[in-house]
């Protein structure tokens, strides 16, 4: 409380309390302590230094030498001033109370303090997260969509492995790209990979697929540019590339494509054409590549010495295209240059030196939404960003480059195309279905899923029932029509399982074949898992129902990966051993 409030009668001028401080030669307000003291003589009057008025000083105070002590400089940074006394014939405060004119003025002003600054933070906030959102609208007005119909549906999922069809069309639109040769093209599919990532991001297999390969293309249903639908027939015996641009054919035309040569359903695709390998390149400050020998082609442009080089925009195109420099001048040797340089490129964007670049990564994301088309369900940047993220989590050296295994075309004497390898190409396609790793991961995974695996193949393992014992009623959950009688006629004709019955179709579909059964049926399972092909992972442990004669029966689905009746479903645990690189390793082209 101040003196006022200690029951004085005497009026208190506020300004005789304030004391000059020695130490730093400014005057401070020094409150007298709460002890009740005798009344505080009324101030002086001292002359000013220059003999022409008076200035007001504490009582038992000196006024410092020329200074005003009641009215200190205003204008002089720092200085606090004392508030205006109060008039003589202002009226008394009650005893016992302070003054709290001075204080109402204070916490008006801190009040307002606080509201400018909050305002002024609220603001920023909201102009940071509008121009954040504004820019990503911005970046997804650069990225072009085609809408290819239900051959990509779906969004993307982060929890299941996804396969991205990524094209490299030989397009030449864009400044200098006019020059390349073919400049009337409507943009075959030169480069086409199949990206398939791990369901459990440990892994990712991108699989090359030859440009001039003969392949049959499906039928195509497709969006022309005035918005209305056509079907373009399909072809047979024709080069893969032509299953884009050919007819006016889309992307959605490839990925039929690839998916009635492959078997494997591909879920997004993401096209780029000749701009985009000079754009990326430039963005990220080149891509490192390496040659064993100098080269000079005079098709390409393309100049490098031996070793080590750096290359962007031009340049890296050059090194792309060209063919004339490696191995027997084709395409398959091309191809394997192709992987390395994407490698490269990848390592390069991983890199620390990309990451913690804000300029680079601007670029980046400019120069990738610039260069990209892809179907209409991963359009947003959003999801392309979650679909980078996802496959940024995959280590480099678990990220596999193979080529479809292929074979000159016998029909051709001069050697000009290929057509598929029927031997070793189906195990490939088996293995990237299936989820199954081209690399070695990490050791605590793979001994977690040996364990697994030991554990479902235990399945199999132990005494099987005669066919004639095995009772079972087959649904069809995902197979073409009419799997399930085809199946029982076989069992039923060519293997003995004479106590199977056609039970019509399952509740749902499912993507792999089961076999439910009860413990007590386990030898009944494992013969029938024998016939049939399946694998243990197949095998259901669980209850059995009663058949129409309230028997207990094991329940076979057939799902979508059903082939046939008399066909092996048994999955490979083991990728094949194909000609393969990994994009850890540092390659050099020859």
């Amino acid at each position: 409380m101040d003196a006022q409030g200690r029951g004085r009668a005497d009026d208190i001028d506020p300004a005789d309390q304030w004391v000059l401080n020695p130490n730093t030669g400014e005057y401070e307000l020094r409150l007298s302590p709460s002890a009740p003291q005798s009344p505080v003589p009324r101030p002086r009057r001292a002359a000013s230094p220059g003999g022409g008025g008076t200035a007001t000083v504490p009582s038992g105070r000196r006024a410092a030498p020329g200074r005003s002590p009641a009215a200190p400089d205003r204008d002089e940074p720092g200085r606090d001033v004392p508030g205006p006394r109060r008039r003589r014939d202002a009226p008394e405060e009650p005893p016992g109370r302070r003054s709290r004119r001075p204080a109402k003025k204070s916490k008006s002003k801190a009040k307002k303090a606080v509201m400018w600054t909050g305002g002024t933070m609220a603001f920023v906030l909201v102009a940071v997260g509008t121009a954040g959102y504004l820019y990503l609208k911005h970046l997804e007005g650069n990225v072009s969509t085609t809408d290819v119909g239900d051959v990509a549906a779906n969004g993307f999922s982060k929890d299941e492995a996804f396969n991205i069809l990524l094209i490299g069309t030989d397009k030449r639109t864009g400044a200098g790209n006019e020059g390349y040769g073919d400049a009337g093209s409507v943009g075959h599919a030169d480069t086409t990979l199949l990206l398939h990532v791990a369901e459990d991001r440990s892994n990712a297999t991108v699989l090359s697929i030859p440009r001039d390969m003969i392949v049959d293309i499906p039928d195509c249903e497709t969006k022309l540019s005035d918005g209305s639908t056509t079907v373009i027939p399909g072809t047979t015996g024709q080069r893969f590339n032509t299953s884009l641009g050919q007819n006016d054919r889309d992307a959605g035309c490839t990925m039929r494509t690839v998916e009635a040569v492959t078997g494997i359903e591909v879920d997004h695709f993401m096209m780029a054409d000749f701009n985009a390998v000079k754009t990326l390149t430039t963005a990220v400050g080149g891509v490192d590549v390496c040659v064993e020998k100098a080269v000079d082609d005079p098709d390409s442009k393309l100049k490098l010495p031996a070793g080590e080089s750096t290359v962007e925009g031009e340049q890296a195109l050059a090194f792309v295209r060209t063919r004339h420099a490696w191995g027997n001048q084709g395409d398959l040797d091309r191809i394997k240059v192709q992987q390395q340089f994407l490698a490269s490129l990848m390592r390069k964007m991983s890199s620390s030196d990309t990451l913690t670049s804000p300029a680079k990564l601007l670029k980046l994301a400019e120069a990738a939404t610039n260069a990209l088309t892809v179907d209409t369900a991963i359009g947003k940047v959003g999801t392309l960003k979650d679909v980078a993220l996802e496959l940024k989590k995959v280590p480099p050296k678990n990220i596999s480059f193979a080529t479809v295994p292929v074979v000159d075309n016998p029909a051709e004497t001069v050697k000009a195309t290929v057509v598929l390898d029927e031997t070793a190409a189906p195990p490939v396609f088996e293995a990237i279905k299936n989820d199954v790793s081209f690399t070695e991961v990490e050791q605590k995974k793979k001994a977690q899923k040996k364990k697994e695996k030991a554990a479902v193949a235990a399945r199999l393992e132990g005494a099987k029932a005669d066919a004639s014992e095995v009772r079972v009623r087959i649904l069809n959950g995902g197979a073409p029509s009419g799997s399930a009688q085809e199946t029982l006629n076989w069992l039923q004709l060519e293997e003995g399982v004479t106590k199977s019955e056609n039970a019509g179709n399952a509740d749902e579909e499912l993507s792999k074949t089961t076999l439910e059964y009860a413990p007590d049926q386990a030898d009944q399972a494992r013969r029938l898992a024998a016939i049939m092909g399946l694998s243990g992972s197949a095998m259901k442990p669980g209850e059995s129902v009663l058949n129409a004669q309230g028997l207990p029966t094991m329940t076979l689905t057939l799902g979508e990966d059903f082939k046939g009746a008399g066909v092996s479903l048994t999955a490979p645990t083991k990728a094949p051993d194909v000609d393969k690189s990994t994009a850890d390793k540092v390659q050099c082209a020859s």
